[in-house]
């Protein structure tokens, strides 16, 4: 049995910055889904992270969390996790992405995604798929080199779509179980998840 020590070491960006276009540019990560802020559900499902970064504006925290912007601002999800991964304070192993507005992403799902890449040496990333068999980029533990190798020139990272960022990579895809790739995209679906 491996020593705690020489597991690897997780860190998380949360991608809480976009423009919920759909939601009349509503701040999601103050949005409440069974009495918590999706931003509470998203730090709730990263206890195994070493340190987390919230991409988005900084807003009061239970947990002590890093803040980052891309700049410029309103990038897209690529460029906001290549600049949450610029504020990591070292270079982990293993970083978990999530997008702020899945709160039914858990710990579980999490552990079950760095499995399944401790599980496959050389895959660059472990994906959860949804029941439609969609990759969820956003719900992820990639290899911190894999993000390194591909991504791109600086400044070049705005308006990048993710699936373009992450293409060229080996990934491991996770089945969701329940409704954990439920995402929150318009009011209508914030109304199903806190029903």
């Amino acid at each position: 049995m491996a020593h705690p020590d020489d597991a690897p070491r997780l860190a998380a960006v949360v991608l809480a910055g976009g423009t919920a276009e759909r939601m009349n540019g509503a701040d999601k990560a103050s949005l409440t889904v069974g009495g918590l802020t999706l931003l509470q559900h998203a730090l709730a499902a990263l206890p195994s992270a070493a340190e987390v970064v919230v991409v988005g504006a900084p807003v009061p925290t239970d947990r002590p969390v890093g803040w980052a912007l891309e700049d410029p601002p309103s990038g897209g999800p690529a460029a906001g996790l290549l600049a949450g991964v610029d504020r990591l304070r070292s270079a982990p192993a293993l970083v978990a992405v999530l997008a702020v507005d899945m709160p039914r992403v858990r710990a579980a799902t999490v552990r079950r995604l760095t499995a399944a890449l401790a599980a496959e040496p050389a895959a660059d990333g472990a994906v959860l798929v949804d029941g439609d068999g969609r990759r969820q980029q956003l719900a992820a533990v990639y290899r911190f080199t894999a993000l390194e190798r591909v991504r791109p020139p600086r400044g070049q990272e705005h308006g990048l779509p993710m699936r373009r960022l992450v293409a060229g990579l080996a990934l491991v895809e996770v089945a969701a179980l329940h409704d954990e790739a439920r995402d929150v995209d318009t009011w209508t679906d914030l109304q199903n998840l806190d029903g």
